[in-house]
């Protein structure tokens, strides 16, 4: 059985919505698997998946040449596969969103996930993306809402970090 889940992740959802991003594209990720699902439910909006998260920027992009919104969904480790292809986004002056659940930070079982989370927002503003935090539940709508105007209304590159926190303690199956 499925528990329910936070509310904030139904925001986060509705924020999308009203702000009229109509492709979702992302790399299967635990912490964006409720907002994955609503996406998929909804025949307004398209789910794409990706098998790399670079390849959502160029998704990105072309939505915004084909005139829609986009927004990538991904998680920390995968921010430093992105580093390259966030020169689209500036060269181009492409308005940019992506929503990215951290590990590494808090309780993390896993040393791999730990240098990455280190690296994710210098990485991100080196690359010109203003980096946006949110690391408690009701910071979490006002939040994702500032990246969606600052993205498409002022044409800004924007990541909002969701803080490992938010998304819980993750355990690894048959760790001992």
């Amino acid at each position: 059985m499925e528990r329910a889940a936070p509310a904030w992740q139904d925001q986060v959802f509705e924020i999308l919505k009203q702000g009229q991003v109509r492709q979702v594209a992302y790399v299967p990720d635990a912490g964006h698997a409720h907002l994955i699902r609503r996406v998929h439910a909804d025949p307004q909006l398209r789910g794409i998946v990706l098998t790399t998260e670079e390849e959502g920027i160029a998704v990105s992009c072309g939505a915004w040449l084909g005139g829609e919104r986009a927004v990538l969904l991904m998680q920390s480790s995968g921010v430093g596969n992105c580093i390259n292809m966030l020169s689209l986004v500036e060269n181009g002056r492409f308005p940019f969103l992506t929503l990215v659940t951290m590990r590494g930070e808090w309780a993390e079982f896993n040393p791999w996930q730990v240098p990455m989370a280190k690296a994710v927002r210098p990485c991100l503003e080196a690359m010109g993306v203003r980096v946006l935090c949110a690391t408690r539940p009701e910071e979490v709508a006002e939040t994702v809402q500032a990246g969606v105007d600052a993205a498409f209304g002022a044409g800004e590159s924007v990541a909002v970090l969701l803080a490992q926190k938010l998304i819980g303690r993750k355990a690894w199956e048959g760790a001992q």
